[in-house]
């Protein structure tokens, strides 16, 4: 697979980190990774000066320690292929600005991200950085077991977005064999009253126009078709909706794609999407998206 033979992956020197490396090092072959970088962001590197007079031979310098934990990490993992060339950044400054930077310096394929469940962290920088990323965006979870995804959900609104998605996962199910299963969300006008057809009759016709929506979209994208779940909406909580879905169909990755602001330094996911991230952490997540396509606010970045 040639989509990510450069990925950058975020750690927080937490335990959050020996899983998110275990687990990239059973998909790394799967998804053809030929270069990682490690990359830790702190704001201040510099060690206390009581803390340096104190411990003068004991303290070696923080990005040198840090330097050493994460190569230590590595060695661990007997996993990882040996021939994936490694390479480790510890970085000082706003780590959201200087993730992204980097990203853009390296330019990287993919961002890899943790999500956790019950340790410790808010994972605030990783749901940013959703957003703004300049490529696209891999959350791994805490729990969940260690595999290969073989169960595949693709939201879908029938856009230029569920588009490459949807041919990302299609590249799934020939390399990996995954079973792809596409997921529609349709609405009852609220005017629909006004026809004199109750809203369950209405509700019949949305469901049999987003099927047709979605035979249209395979034609037109020259798409295999795989199995599609068409939902009526549910007090317009899509991405509750969405979850509870893959969770009851015990899937294993959620691909969705992305869309940007090209007039604009500010990115956008999509409401649907930005909701998932916000309020997912037990499903693997990737966001998918055109490498690049939030340059504006990156060039800005750049500047700073």
């Amino acid at each position: 697979m040639k989509n990510f033979e450069k990925a950058m992956i975020g750690l927080d020197l937490s335990e959050m980190d020996e899983i998110l490396i275990r687990k990239v090092a059973f998909i790394s072959e799967a998804l053809g990774f030929k270069k990682l970088y490690l990359v830790h962001v702190a704001k201040d590197l510099v060690l206390p000066e009581e803390i340096r007079s104190a411990y003068p031979d004991l303290l070696a310098p923080m990005d040198e320690t840090i330097t050493a934990e994460i190569k230590s990490l590595i060695n661990n993992e007997k996993s990882l292929d040996k021939s994936i060339e490694i390479e480790i950044m510890v970085l000082e400054g706003n780590p959201m600005e200087t993730f992204l930077r980097s990203a853009k310096v390296k330019d990287v394929d993919l961002i890899i991200m943790g999500r956790k469940d019950e340790l410790p962290g808010s994972g605030s920088l990783s749901k940013n950085l959703a957003q703004k990323a300049p490529c696209s965006v891999l959350f791994l979870t805490e729990q969940g077991p260690v595999a290969i995804p073989k169960k595949i959900m693709v939201p879908l609104d029938f856009s230029g977005h569920s588009n490459i998605s949807f041919e990302f996962a299609t590249q799934l199910n020939k390399d990996l064999n995954a079973e792809i299963i596409g997921m529609h969300i349709y609405d009852v006008p609220t005017g629909y009253y006004k026809t004199g057809k109750s809203f369950e009759e209405f509700a019949k016709i949305m469901e049999d126009n987003s099927k047709k929506n979605y035979k249209d979209f395979l034609h037109k994208n020259k798409l295999n078709s795989f199995e599609c779940l068409f939902l009526l909406r549910e007090n317009g909580n899509d991405g509750r909706q969405i979850l509870k879905l893959a969770k009851a169909k015990n899937i294993d990755l959620i691909i969705m794609g992305s869309r940007g602001r090209t007039n604009s330094a500010a990115a956008l996911l999509g409401s649907i999407a930005e909701k998932i991230v916000q309020l997912n952490n037990e499903i693997p997540m990737l966001i998918f998206k055109k490498k690049g396509e939030n340059m504006d606010f990156l060039q800005a970045l750049m500047k700073i």
